[in-house]
């Protein structure tokens, strides 16, 4: 472990450490005296084309199992967040009956299509977040994952750009099914903050993070400004009356927000 350096804010002081995510004991080093660890996950790949190469899947399904595994082995450790994606949840064989029209937290994307479709990026987070359940229910780690649509907000694109074009691959197929959402960082931040303190309680499992689904002409145009992908490549060919609607639901993450600041103002 290496201490790189500390910053004060407000009356608290943050410590900066560093720590390797294939070695399990330099991050439980790192976590040492933390009650509460929260994996973002964000893995980019220089040499891939999108940011998000297939090679970076595996290397992140190791990481998430590395830091859960770490979370078990650190005594101060009393929680885990982990940010997966809205991908491991929409990524399904649309051909097949019977599947449900409503897609919420307890839906996962089918790894067969992401390979096919070679969705590199929701097959990375997909396999991480399955292989980070594995390892806590083997280890007895209190997890949650927080699953978040495309990520915006002011400058967000020009700052972790690969994230986002990562995510968009397949991008016309999630606006035709009506599954394209996004999040702004800042309301991701919240509720990543309101599921550690709800898991104090009696929150657990996983958590559909979204406030925006893509659907009219202005949201198509404002997300292209955002991106700075054109809305062409967005739509492709598909208008809104040959859409096959599909709904998402962010419910158990609504509801479980909406107790939390309820309970805050009183």
């Amino acid at each position: 472990m290496e201490i790189s350096g500390e910053m004060r804010l407000t009356n608290s002081i943050i410590e900066i450490v560093m720590a390797k995510l294939n070695e399990i004991e330099s991050l439980a080093n790192a976590f040492d005296g933390c009650r509460g660890v929260f994996h973002t996950a964000g893995f980019i790949d220089p040499a891939g084309l999108s940011g998000y190469s297939k090679a970076m899947a595996e290397i992140e399904v190791s990481a998430s199992k590395n830091v859960v595994k770490a979370c078990g082995v650190t005594p101060s450790v009393r929680h885990c967040v982990l940010t997966s994606s809205l991908l491991t949840c929409i990524w399904r064989d649309n051909s097949c009956n019977g599947l449900p029209s409503v897609i919420d937290h307890s839906c996962w994307s089918d790894e067969s299509v992401c390979q096919n479709k070679k969705l590199w990026y929701a097959l990375g987070k997909l396999r991480a977040e399955k292989s980070a359940w594995k390892v806590a229910k083997e280890s007895g780690v209190k997890l949650a994952t927080v699953c978040p649509g495309l990520i915006t907000g002011p400058d967000f694109y020009h700052r972790s750009p690969t994230s986002t074009i990562a995510y968009l691959k397949g991008v016309q197929e999630m606006y035709v099914n009506g599954l394209l959402a996004s999040v702004d960082v800042n309301r991701l931040a919240e509720a990543h903050v309101c599921v550690f303190e709800g898991m104090k309680k009696t929150a657990s499992g996983r958590y559909i993070c979204f406030d925006r689904i893509i659907g009219s002409g202005d949201e198509i145009e404002n997300l292209a400004r955002e991106t700075g992908i054109n809305s062409s490549t967005i739509i492709g060919g598909a208008s809104s009356s040959n859409r096959a609607r599909f709904e998402l639901s962010n419910q158990k993450l609504f509801r479980l927000m909406s107790r939390t600041w309820r309970c805050f103002n009183e």
